[in-house]
């Protein structure tokens, strides 16, 4: 086994790598770009946000939405609290947006609820981009 033989080939390996909540991920992605599809740009958030409910409920997806998340300093309780867009699965924070685009703000916000949850991963969809729907990935 020479590799600088032209007919060398390297070995192969098992995957090892996998996409945290993949399934779940990809379920999701699917009805953010059903509702884009349905609606377009142009709407207010909250508009999306209903939409993705019916959309989310249709496809057996389990949701939270515009849950509490309460917050705590050096482990005394804030009177203050994060309300994420979804929470789905029980394990993916979905924030949604209808801007021109998204900004770090955005992605602090999202990592903010990350943070506050223990949850690993996060969706940061943005409806206000034309000719289609955005959707980050975002991991703690």
């Amino acid at each position: 086994m020479n590799p600088s033989d032209p007919t060398f080939l390297p070995p192969t390996y098992p995957k090892t790598t996998t996409i945290l909540h993949e399934r779940e991920t990809y379920a999701i992605r699917g009805a953010i770009f059903e509702v884009y599809r349905e609606m377009g740009c142009g709407f207010l958030e909250a508009v999306y946000q209903e939409c993705l409910e019916k959309e989310f409920a249709k496809a057996n997806i389990p949701f939270a939405a515009q849950s509490e998340l309460r917050l705590s300093y050096k482990g005394e309780p804030l009177k203050h609290y994060y309300r994420p867009d979804f929470i789905c699965y029980n394990s993916v924070i979905l924030e949604i947006k209808a801007l021109s685009q998204t900004t770090g703000e955005h992605k602090a916000q999202l990592l903010n609820y990350l943070k506050s949850t223990g949850l690993k991963v996060g969706l940061l969809a943005n409806f206000g981009c034309h000719p289609k729907a955005t959707i980050e990935r975002l991991l703690l």
